[in-house]
């Protein structure tokens, strides 16, 4: 009997001795045997430590705009696996998931694979089978030893390098950004979404002899003052020159850097000889980028849901992260008081965000996360003293949203953030996440 996409997920989950196994060794094989390893269309690899969900994202739209096709493969996912997998802006269904995952177990004989391993190998499988000209896969865990590096990017973008997965990447930044920099390759352009990168990045750069794309350096956006609130900006590259764009359907201000990434990621894609991309680009004006930035969709980054109490969910699950969410709130400021529903996973730096979130958050609710990462809300608020004190516990994140909900009052806003299994559940709580 065929298995459901719910068996599979489960049979995966314990396919493998160990839940996160980095190498490249054995996926690479399987991806042999399956003949995806050397992938037909353009290929963009988005890594780093923030950033890269919505610079991947803003490369879709932008592909999406000039009526090309399309596919991309995020991770991970809020509420259903099928949201790791779009093919021209919709999530791949239950059966052509279940039949990749077919050819995968029947093509991996006697080798292993990870959970995340099955699903690079089923991004790429129907990312071949349906033809898309631009394939954008965001890196799961560091770079070097991803699975998705098993294939060679044409444009390989690093968003940014913080602290962050220190277990498995290293416990500095310059080991972090050592590892993020495995996506580069030789000859090809390595996109950088901020100049202010570890030095080891700079030096993986040098030694793969990659072309060096930087920010603020090779491109450039500036936003446009006394346009509007959020305002309108443009964007200087290598061969676009964009003026009076809107911002992105994303919100917060960090978008308008990773929209100029995705820009740029473009405009090298197109410098290095993808004829696709080289007509993408030649199409690419004002009124087009215009439609990309307006439909770009991204769940959970400075989600705002609107009311006489207003929610902002974003997941802002490590320290820099938290850092560029507290100030996206300082520029934000509400009439009332902010409230947050903060559920952070065990392997965390919590202190750390909860440093990041004190100056704008003046309640705590505090939720537990189940699964093997997750801890009780006491745990949490033990290990967050004194940095937050007196927070209110809850054992879920609906809790903890009904009783953020019960305490505030007209003109108060409530932030939900500290990981994915903290704003999934709230999105679905309030009733406004809907799929493609």
């Amino acid at each position: 009997m065929a298995r459901t996409l719910a068996q599979w997920l489960a049979l995966q989950d314990v396919a493998h001795p160990k839940s996160i196994d980095l190498g490249l060794t054995r996926v690479a094989a399987v991806a042999r045997r399956l003949g995806i390893d050397r992938p037909r269309s353009a290929l963009v690899t988005v890594g780093g430590t923030n950033g890269k969900g919505s610079t991947a994202a803003h490369l879709e739209a932008l592909w999406l705009a000039a009526g090309r096709s399309v596919g991309l493969f995020t991770s991970p996912h809020f509420l259903r696996y099928n949201e790791r997998i779009r093919i021209d802006g919709v999530e791949a269904g239950d059966a052509a998931i279940v039949a990749a995952f077919e050819r995968i177990e029947a093509a991996r004989g006697e080798t292993t694979l990870t959970f995340f391993e099955y699903n690079t190998l089923a991004a790429l499988q129907l990312f071949a089978e349906r033809g898309v000209e631009l394939a954008v896969l965001e890196v799961g865990l560091g770079g070097r030893l991803d699975a998705t590096n098993l294939v060679d990017a044409d444009v390989a973008v690093v968003c940014s390098v913080g602290l962050d997965h220190c277990d498995w990447l290293g416990e500095t930044v310059e080991e972090i950004g050592a590892e993020k920099a495995g996506i580069f390759r030789r000859g090809r352009p390595a996109v950088l979404g901020t100049a202010r990168m570890p030095a080891s990045v700079y030096s993986a750069i040098a030694r793969l002899g990659a072309k060096p794309i930087v920010a603020e350096r090779d491109f450039r956006w500036h936003l446009q003052p006394g346009s509007g609130e959020p305002p309108r900006w443009s964007y200087s590259g290598a061969r676009l020159s964009l003026a009076d764009l809107p911002p992105s359907a994303l919100a917060g201000s960090i978008q308008y850097r990773n929209a100029a990434t995705a820009l740029a990621a473009l405009e090298s894609l197109a410098a290095g000889g993808s004829a696709a991309a080289g007509r993408v680009v030649a199409g690419l004006d004002e009124s087009t980028v215009a439609a990309a930035l307006g439909r770009v969709r991204l769940a959970g980054r400075f989600h705002i849901v609107p009311g006489p109490v207003e929610w902002i969910l974003d997941i802002a699950h490590n320290p820099p992260a938290a850092e560029v969410l507290a100030a996206q709130l300082a520029q934000r400021p509400c009439q009332g008081r902010t409230l947050g529903v903060v559920g952070i996973l065990g392997d965390k730096d919590a202190p750390a965000i909860a440093r990041a979130l004190a100056p704008v958050l003046n309640r705590w609710f505090l939720c537990g996360l189940e699964g093997p990462r997750g801890v009780a809300a006491a745990e949490l608020a033990r290990r967050l003293e004194p940095v937050v004190r007196a927070p209110e516990l809850a054992d879920s994140v609906r809790q903890a949203c009904e009783a953020a909900r019960a305490a505030a009052r007209a003109g108060d806003r409530v932030v939900v953030c500290g990981s994915v299994r903290t704003v999934g559940p709230a999105l679905e709580w309030l009733g406004v996440y809907s799929p493609p």
